[in-house]
């Protein structure tokens, strides 16, 4: 089933039945959230507070027991002072329904939550000041340190062997590469994934283990205003790609989507980095591994963003957005070549550390 069949299309009218049955609620007001292939609302109800009413396409629907751990872990980390979304359970108690409609395309089921709304502005929208990716490092770090802790019968289903987001399977990047045919960059991608072979895969072994969230990127991260005209982090979304993994991957991830909202990519690692050791100090290992890591997350993101793009051609907008950027810092990056961007970002570290 192509993924355009699996997104849910509930009208407005479904919206407001289906928010009185299931939540006991009465919506005042209800208007579309943009999602890329569930279905989401903004929910105001009368009797108080702001949701949103989140319907999982039908295939994801098939893995409810991965919905659950999301959802479990979205309230562990509202529970230690992260700020995480948490679902409202269902007048009859669970915290998502099995909702089976036909949305143009036959019978289908749906998975239902109602999150609680973050007020916020999404991280790409204001200016990325030295202060504010300290925070995204610390944040990160912080993040991937609760969800370590967590206990769940269903931890198991975050092993996601073949996921292929995860920065433990780079080498499948290699299955998609002919999309980049005749493309100067074909041959960058080449080279990373072969580096990431010689130099990242023996020393996995040193890594230290953790869930990551997989995706902190700059859609992902919701900020507002704070005393000294700077921003501060309000909200972290979308535990779609939560997987077992190491924690250098989250800070690799979380390094090269901020570098593409910033005018000077290459300064961006510094003060994520410092902000990611404040809570949890690098190994010599994963040290090492960070530049190689950074640009494989740049490939993954370039070569899928033109895989889904052949794919959903409607699409084609929204899916290239980071992807653009990317294809520039990529290009700086390699040039620039990991011992000078290593010096760049880890001398500027501990500048950002001896300030603070």
């Amino acid at each position: 089933m192509s993924a355009k069949h699996a997104k849910p299309n509930f009208s407005h009218t479904q919206v407001v039945e289906m928010v009185k049955r299931l939540f006991r609620l009465t919506p005042s007001e209800i208007r579309s959230l943009p999602s890329y292939d569930d279905q989401n609302f903004y929910v105001a109800p009368i009797e108080g507070g702001e949701y949103v009413l989140k319907i999982m396409n039908s295939e994801d629907s098939k893995n409810p027991s991965l919905i659950e751990m999301q959802t479990y872990a979205m309230s562990v980390l509202h529970q230690n002072g992260l700020p995480a979304q948490t679902a409202l359970p269902t007048a009859s108690g669970p915290l998502m329904s099995l909702e089976e409609a036909d949305c143009g395309y036959g019978c289908q089921k749906y998975l239902v939550r109602l999150l609680t709304y973050l007020p916020g502005t999404i991280i790409s929208k204001v200016p990325l000041t030295p202060q504010l990716l300290y925070e995204t490092g610390k944040t990160a770090a912080r993040m991937d340190q609760i969800l370590q802790k967590m206990e769940h019968p269903h931890l198991g289903v975050l092993q996601r062997e073949k996921f292929i987001w995860s920065l433990s399977n780079v080498p499948l990047l290699e299955a998609y590469i002919n999309i980049l045919e005749g493309d100067p960059l074909e041959e960058v991608v080449k080279s990373v994934i072969h580096q990431y072979k010689t130099s990242v895969i023996p020393k996995r072994s040193n890594f230290r283990r953790c869930i990551n969230h997989g995706d902190f990127n700059d859609l992902n991260v919701l900020v507002q205003p704070d005393e000294s005209d700077g921003h501060r982090i309000c909200g972290i979304l979308d535990f779609g790609d939560m997987h077992s993994g190491y924690y250098i991957h989250e800070l690799a991830i979380a390094i090269m989507y901020m570098m593409t909202e910033h005018p000077q990519p290459i300064e961006v690692g510094g003060p994520v980095l410092a902000g990611w050791e404040s809570v949890l100090p690098l190994n010599e290992a994963e040290k090492d591994c960070l530049y190689v890591l950074v640009l494989s997350r740049l490939c993954q993101s370039l070569v899928l963003a033109r895989h889904s793009v052949n794919l959903h051609p409607e699409n084609a907008e929204y899916l290239m957005i980071s992807s653009r950027k990317g294809v520039h810092t990529l290009r700086q990056l390699w040039e620039l070549g990991k011992e000078q961007v290593e010096k760049a970002w880890f001398q500027s570290a501990a500048q950002f550390r001896d300030k603070l």
